[in-house]
């Protein structure tokens, strides 16, 4: 499987660069990307919610009404929940979301979600370049001449280059992580994924050595 680079201008370079098939051309597990993306979501929840409970709120236990004679129900106090200011029944309590998947789970879903981008027509590799000093304005115009600027793109880097990355963070849609970041919740996350040259081989490198 061959794809074409491009250019920073936005013309192909005449270079081609070759996929891995076992990686980008496999056939996408829609269940594998789910479990992944659902992983992902629940680690970012930090779970400290909590309401109070009747047994904690600061009320007196003094008998709201007479117990008997009134007509009506008989009432402890007014921790009750059926009193405003009272504790709630069954609330949240702090807890942990996470949970664990199989690591070649995982894989699958990685590779399942960088696949469906390639079939998609939605996965671009772009030659290496630097950004001298960072410019929004300069990144900007990278991603127009790669006319992807009216979508959400992630862009991935084969290392972490500090211009770069601060020249795309005031874009609204657009997110630059280096290779070891990459997951399946951004990739699906993304109308566009762009590779700088270099990150493709990374990839299948570490593959090979699973």
């Amino acid at each position: 499987m061959e794809l074409s680079v491009y250019k920073i201008d936005g013309t192909e370079s005449g270079k081609k660069v070759t996929l891995d098939p076992a990686i980008f051309g496999i056939e996408p597990n829609d269940h594998a990307i789910y479990l992944d993306v659902k992983q992902y979501l629940a680690n970012q929840r930090q779970g400290t919610h909590k309401t109070k409970e009747k047994w904690e709120v600061n009320y007196s236990t003094k008998k709201v009404v007479r117990q008997k004679g009134s007509g009506g129900a008989r009432h402890g106090s007014l921790k009750a929940n059926i009193y405003v200011g009272g504790g709630r029944v069954f609330g949240p309590r702090p807890r942990d979301y996470r949970f664990k998947l199989n690591r070649k789970l995982k894989q699958l879903a990685r590779f399942s979600a960088l696949s469906s981008k390639v079939k998609e027509d939605a996965f671009r590799i772009v030659e290496n370049f630097t950004i001298e000093t960072p410019k929004t304005k300069d990144f900007k115009n990278i991603i127009t001449n790669l006319k992807v600027n009216d979508r959400k793109v992630l862009f991935v880097l084969p290392e972490y280059m500090n211009n770069i990355y601060i020249s795309s963070r005031n874009l609204p849609n657009v997110k630059v992580i280096n290779v070891n970041e990459i997951n399946t919740y951004d990739v699906v996350n993304a109308t566009s994924l762009i590779f700088m040259e270099g990150v493709e081989d990374i990839i299948q490198g570490s593959n090979e050595k699973n």
